[in-house]
């Protein structure tokens, strides 16, 4: 009935090597591009060299002529058909925004929109043909700069009549969850510390390792999508509001998808396009983007300014946060575009007990590729500037910069804690990641080390960083989100089936992208019902089989749906209950569940959850008294968001001549509470340090001054691979979430989140003593030598000053 008879271990802690890696690393999966269909056409994508323009003819004859060409399709043909891809998140009710067509009809806002589409035989002919088709453009001038976009200097959407998406702000004394943040300053100006910073987030781009694809087979009574996506289910509901098509007669399904980072958490101009060329033609159509279309047109991430002013009395204790963001749009608003900066809004006090708090953010379009949701989406953004920001106040005060964050930090003894930006963290110890964290870092050594190198003038200087964080995981719930002006929900929707065999099927509204839900999911099934971890089967990402599901994002999945999971299995252990009682001709209250099994208490007697299945299947003793199918389903919306926390610490090396950055040792203590499966945290922590690093060091989407991405290739758009990074020594503490029924908070981000501010920080901390208080991500070795000179000079002005 079962693969071993052994009972397995308990499942959740234990270090499970990924089941869904085999047939990754040995070539067994499918990708979307290795799908062929009979008679399948292939796209080409003829996109604008231009960030602003318009349209002023297109001459599509030549590419209609060319070998293996059915069909070139330009806006104007489509005006009436394509619709417009939606925003679902209108952070206020008169948010600004252009209509934002899959194809530009006579108007470019973004190098890289896409202006025409070339269908063939084969995607070679389609290619060719693409580079016959002939655009004339009227060049306008483009909104480029974003604090002059903000300013309405020059339009993005001359018709829209200004830059500005929307404006919203948090105001503390307004929300009745803290003081008046002016009041603060104003007292900081008389005998405090008032620190007063602006940062620059820059824009960066998801760098999956699949670049995205989209199947759309129309031959058969539903339509068929496969695409490389973290949201199947949205891609679903989107194709048919913005299409007209029947959502009843659309499957969209997920293969394995290589990465997202958010980066797939869109619904996208060649999604729909490719739908229409597939609707058009009667056949099979897909469309694989280059490399270089996907650092083009793919949407991006960050890009923001931060305006920040901290206020604290004589002694360091933080008395007031004001925050004024400007983000960047882009050229159009994609799926939650507008809502990144309010991810990120109620981040920015931290984990301090900040008692005033105000946060103003400014939305601006600009004519460059639209941002979305990249790893962190928004939450990176407030930790840094948050844990830069306690750094200079350390300095200010002239304490250790861990102990200036523990004189302000919430003590464990306080959860739960009312925020001063109105959130409730519900559980968190972050005295204990940092004990752990300073321990294995050898803080106290390396510090020694630091004054010696300082006092020695030597040219290399050890800086050390440190960030201590928290975020917000789990994105729901649907009451949260709804109140924040998202129209969709926050729930997670899972059943669990029990089969004949005794074997099980999960099936999961999550769409795991690299996150190890198959594993995962079968500890969490394994333990619950008693069965081999090798008996449970996750079936995910193909809406035909995941009817229901909000799909992988925001750290939600374990959080969110992980307890489906868990509340879907504990339906089939109660529906099982009457079943056991009848064939075990015993008293329901007489029976106890342990282990898979159902037993009489007193007796031998009993019957495992196998042998439950298969007389169900049967269904001869069953006198119709109870259900007879043990499947049961579970819709879950969490209470309340999750906060894993921890503490990172950066050594570097910093060549003060040269400007090159070495890291030289990386810990991070992270607490994301009960741990599923510890390999796989360990995988997701790695990951995140190797992007937040990649952000602090390497990674910048850069646009000439006529708007076209230089850094559109894997040549200029620097991705560090692993003999960039260090080692990285991790290690966890554990304060169980209050929130569920597991104690889980979310990992997914951690990483990212932590290790920006703490490079940075750390780079800071070797240079300050030669002037240097800020340098500008990322930190390249020319940045930092630039730093080191404009700080030179700075010091020898002032000093000829004073004499």
């Amino acid at each position: 009935m079962t693969a071993t008879e052994e009972r397995p271990a308990t499942e959740v802690g234990t270090p499970r090597k990924r089941k869904e890696d085999a047939r990754l690393i040995t070539g067994r999966t499918r990708w979307t591009d290795n799908i062929v269909l009979p008679g399948m056409q292939h796209l080409a994508m003829v996109r604008s060299p231009f960030a602003h323009a318009r349209i002023t003819s297109i001459d599509t004859e030549a590419a209609k002529a060319a070998s293996g060409v059915v069909a070139v399709i330009t806006g104007a043909d489509i005006a009436d058909e394509q619709g417009a891809l939606p925003n679902a998140w209108a952070v206020i009710p008169d948010q600004k925004a252009p209509v934002h067509p899959s194809m530009a009809v006579d108007h470019v806002a973004f190098a890289g929109e896409i202006v025409a589409m070339v269908v063939a035989r084969t995607a070679a002919e389609a290619n060719d043909a693409a580079d016959l088709v002939d655009v004339d453009y009227d060049e306008l001038e483009p909104a480029l700069e974003l604090k002059a976009a903000a300013r309405d200097e020059v339009l993005a959407h001359p018709d829209l009549g200004t830059n500005v998406s929307a404006v919203w702000s948090y105001d503390s004394a307004e929300s009745g969850t803290g003081g008046d943040v002016e009041a603060a300053i104003a007292a900081a100006r008389d005998g405090g510390v008032l620190i007063e910073r602006e940062f620059r987030q820059q824009r960066l781009i998801p760098a999956f390792m699949e670049p995205r694809s989209i199947v759309v087979d129309p031959t058969t009574e539903q339509m068929t999508v496969w695409s490389s996506t973290q949201v199947p289910h949205f891609v679903k509901i989107f194709i048919a509001l913005v299409l007209g098509i029947a959502e009843s007669k659309i499957r969209v399904i997920a293969p394995d998808v290589g990465g997202g980072f958010g980066g797939k958490l869109q619904f996208t101009p060649e999604e729909v396009l490719t739908v229409i060329a597939a609707r058009r033609t009667g056949k099979p159509c897909k469309y694989s983007e280059t490399r270089s279309e996907s650092l083009m047109a793919a949407h991006h991430g960050r890009d923001q300014w931060q305006q920040l002013t901290l206020a604290a009395n004589a002694d360091g204790t933080v008395t007031g946060l004001k925050v004024e963001l400007t983000a960047d749009m882009g050229a159009y608003l994609g799926l939650v575009t507008s809502a990144i900066p309010l991810l990120g809004a109620f981040m920015y006090n931290g984990i301090y007990k900040f008692p005033a708090y105000h946060l103003g953010i400014t939305n601006v379009f600009t004519n460059k590729t639209w941002t979305d949701a990249y790893r962190g989406a928004g939450r990176p953004e407030a930790t840094y500037a948050i844990e830069r920001l306690m750094d200079e106040l350390a300095a200010r005060v002239g304490v250790d910069a861990l102990e200036i964050r523990e004189r302000n930090w919430i003590k464990h003894e306080e959860f739960p804690f009312a925020t001063v930006s109105g959130l409730r963290y519900d559980s968190g110890n972050y005295e204990a990641a940092t004990a752990k964290a300073r321990e294995l870092f050898r803080y106290d050594e390396l510090r020694k080390e630091q004054v010696q190198r300082r006092e020695s003038g030597d040219p290399v200087q050890l800086g050390i960083g440190i960030s201590t964080f928290t975020e917000m995981c789990g994105l729901a719930p649907s009451r949260w989100l709804g109140s924040m002006g998202y129209v969709g929900g926050g729930w997670e929707h899972a059943a669990v089936r029990m089969l004949p065999t005794g074997k099980v099927e999960v099936v999961t509204g999550t769409s795991p992208h690299g996150q190890g839900h198959e594993t995962a999911w079968s500890q969490l099934v394994a333990d619950r019902l008693g069965v081999p971890f090798e008996d449970v089967e996750v079936l995910h990402g193909d809406t035909q089989v995941a009817v229901r599901g909000l799909d992988t994002y925001g750290s939600r999945s374990l959080a969110v749906g992980g307890m489906a999971v868990l509340a879907a299995a504990d339906k089939v252990v109660e529906k099982a209950k009457p079943i056991a009682a009848q064939l075990l001709e015993a008293n329901a209250d007489d029976l106890e569940f342990t282990a898979g099994r159902y037993g009489v208490r007193g007796t031998d007697a009993g019957m495992t959850m196998a042998e439950l299945a298969f007389a169900v299947f049967q269904g001869h003793k069953l006198d119709g008294s109870a259900e007879g199918c043990l499947d049961a389903d579970a819709t879950l919306d969490p209470e309340d968001f999750s906060f894993p926390h921890g503490t990172h610490l950066c050594a570097v090396e910093v060549d003060t001549e040269t400007g090159g950055t070495t890291i030289r040792s990386y810990v991070c203590v992270d607490d994301v509470g009960v741990v599923v499966n510890p390999l796989i945290v360990e995988g997701q922590v790695h990951g995140g340090l190797a992007q937040g690093i990649a952000q602090a060091l390497y990674e910048e989407a850069v646009h000439d001054e006529g708007g076209t991405l230089v850094t559109g290739s894997f040549d200029q758009y620097l991705v560090p691979g692993a003999p960039d990074l260090p080692a990285f020594e991790t290690a966890r503490t554990e304060t169980p979430a209050t929130t569920n029924q597991l104690g889980v908070k979310g990992v997914g981000e951690a990483g990212t989140i932590a290790s920006t501010p703490a490079v940075v920080n750390a780079i800071v901390d070797a240079l300050r003593p030669l002037g240097v208080t800020d340098v500008q991500m990322p930190c390249t070795p020319y940045r930092v030598w630039k730093a080191i000179q404009e700080a030179a000079q700075e010091g020898a002005q002032q000093k000829e000053v004073r004499s």
